[in-house]
């Protein structure tokens, strides 16, 4: 006998909690029932990119109040921008609280990914037991869909794990590859070398010579925090321009009373979204913000206006990510800091070896004697995940993103079925709040799983045609946006932007379904209309759950009288329904 109820689906996520939970904490009525899950990571904890920075000054560099879950915000952080273990404790917690936890592996790597597109088998799923076994096509309850083979290794022991799953969740987040300087003598130094996501907490910096490589966002909160250790001496390494920001209001501002959080929270969303203007180039919106950064950045640098006349940029703001950076420009006009734009030649054993810059009166390179060398170098945020994954026809998501990843919508790509991301291509964005894109990718995913469970069907798989489509239109609009000026920028991948904003909860609140590609299950037949089962509700059969549920008030939708289309709850959306 099989019910109404679709397919049992395995599903395996694997990355960072701040995007692979979400596909699991879903508090709204969008849940899944009767999927296994997992979660394979190689940390020895949960909260992602914000479990390994642990960088002295790792913080939010946007307000943490619109950092956070929009269900369960936290009205305890002790700063506008919260430090580290302020938010990987709060992740931490929303895993424990919703239950993530129950289907976490820690410290287990994914090595390998691929589909097999041959292997369906029609199987059982007992109830009671909560375990699979085979089961006959036209009387079982529940049907096992197509495979992907993973291969995972437990790093505790070594052992090598070969699992399967029918969905994976790529959520390995955009910050989780570190990027290492590819600088000829690297290996050769015989200080100590650490990148900003590998710090190593116990290493005693005072009375060294450092020297710090970039100045994107991790050493912008770096430098300031070493600056002050006594008798440090830093040496900042600075090839590229970067616009800082001013800090958002007072940033020991907490709001814990419940309306003034609320109240708050409101104003710091409506900031974000309402901010949109400044990404078009020569919007009046981006003429202001050139002329009040501009202006407060050479302030702030008075004492060096040198500095300033190098760091400013000549691209918009928002072609490259911005910062508040608070205490960095200060930083950098102390006596202990130099600020070096000589391009880096080589490493050796004790220093670095600084080539002087086109047009200067230098000709010879210098070398710069280091204790230590931080490598402040940020991550490889738009490759695929750092393990082979093999969809049809034996295509890596490598050779699929070459040369630039595209996935339509962010969350899928033709040629790799029942595959989503989480963060993918085109996830970051230059105003609003990520983690409520986040949690819209996250819906997107599990109606897309509801869709496989509930009708049947054995994969999903995007069609190529809608992926270009996508690619085109993006293309199109980032034309006459801030993200096409000359900056070196991890919005982009070669020629290829990657960023969009809140237009895109509207664009995936709900599927369109007619661009996706559809396999059904084989068995009893092909009559694609099979899923709706034997004409009886589980809970008539099973006796489960409530036979007029449709009479709760909770899920009553009154319409306004006399003119529904004035209902004020939908007037604040920008859509209805």
């Amino acid at each position: 006998m099989k019910a109404a109820m679709g397919s049992l689906l395995s599903t395996l996520s694997n990355g960072s909690p701040s995007s692979s939970q979400q596909a699991k904490v879903q508090p709204r009525p969008i849940t899944l029932k009767d999927v296994p899950i997992e979660n394979q990571r190689p940390m020895k904890g949960v909260g992602g990119t914000w479990f390994v920075n642990r960088y002295p000054g790792c913080a939010c560099d946007i307000p943490s109040h619109s950092y956070q879950y929009s269900f369960d915000p936290n009205p305890d952080w002790s700063n506008l921008y919260a430090p580290q273990r302020e938010i990987c404790a709060y992740l931490q917690r929303m895993a424990t609280k919703y239950g993530v936890m129950r289907f976490v592996k820690l410290s287990h790597e994914v090595e390998s990914c691929r589909w097999d597109g041959r292997s369906q088998e029609v199987v059982r799923f007992n109830q009671q037991s909560k375990s699979l076994s085979h089961a006959h096509p036209e009387t079982d309850f529940f049907i096992f869909c197509l495979i992907r083979y993973l291969r995972v290794r437990e790093l505790a022991t070594g052992n090598v794990i070969d699992d399967e799953a029918d969905v994976v969740i790529a959520a390995k987040g955009n910050l989780s590859d570190p990027a290492w300087p590819n600088i000829p003598g690297l290996k050769d130094f015989e200080g100590e070398v650490m990148h900003s996501a590998c710090w190593k907490e116990d290493y005693d910096f005072k009375n060294k010579r450092i020297g710090v490589i970039g100045n994107g966002s991790s050493a912008i909160q770096i430098v300031p925090k070493l600056q002050e250790i006594e008798g440090t001496q830093l040496s900042c390494f600075v090839r590229s321009k970067t616009w800082i920001t001013n800090p958002f209001g007072d940033e020991g501002r907490v709001c814990k009373q419940p309306e003034k959080f609320y109240a708050f929270r409101k104003v710091i969303e409506d900031d974000g979204n309402t901010i949109h203007e400044v990404s078009f180039r020569d919007s009046a919106m981006q003429r202001e913000a050139l002329e009040l950064f501009r202006n407060a950045m050479r302030e702030r640098l008075a004492a060096k206006p040198e500095i300033a006349d190098f760091l400013i940029p000549s691209f918009a703001i928002g072609c490259r990510r911005t910062t508040p950076g608070p205490g960095y420009l200060e930083a950098l006009v102390e006596p202990n800091v130099d600020f070096i734009t000589d391009g880096i030649a080589s490493i050796n054993a004790n220093g670095v070896k600084v080539k002087p810059r086109s047009g200067s009166d230098e000709t010879e390179e210098r070398q710069v004697d280091l204790d230590c060398l931080v490598c402040a170098t940020g991550f490889h945020a738009a490759s695929a995940p750092p393990f082979p994954i093999q969809g049809r026809n034996g295509q890596t998501l490598s050779e699929r993103f070459d040369p630039h990843p595209e996935a339509y919508l962010s969350v899928a790509v033709d040629g790799f079925p029942n595959l989503f991301f989480m963060l993918g291509p085109n996830s970051a964005i230059g105003s609003g709040s990520l983690t409520r894109i986040l949690e819209a990718e996250g819906d997107y995913i599990v109606k897309c799983l509801r869709k496989l469970q509930r009708e049947d069907y054995a994969c999903m798989s995007v069609k190529a045609d809608r992926v270009a489509d996508w690619s085109a239109y993006c293309d199109a609009y980032f034309k006459g946006t801030v993200y096409t000026d000359a900056c070196n920028s991890w919005y982009r991948s070669g020629d290829r932007i990657t960023g969009l904003t809140l237009h895109a909860l509207e664009a995936m609140r709900a599927p369109r379904w007619e661009d996706f590609e559809f396999e059904h299950v084989e068995w009893g037949g092909v009559n694609t209309m099979k899923w709706l089962g034997n004409g009886w509700s589980v809970t008539q059969l099973k006796k489960e759950g409530d036979p007029s549920w449709y009479l709760e008030p909770r899920f009553l939708d009154v319409p306004v009288e006399g003119a529904p289309e004035e209902d004020a709850e939908f007037k604040l959306r920008p859509f209805y329904g």
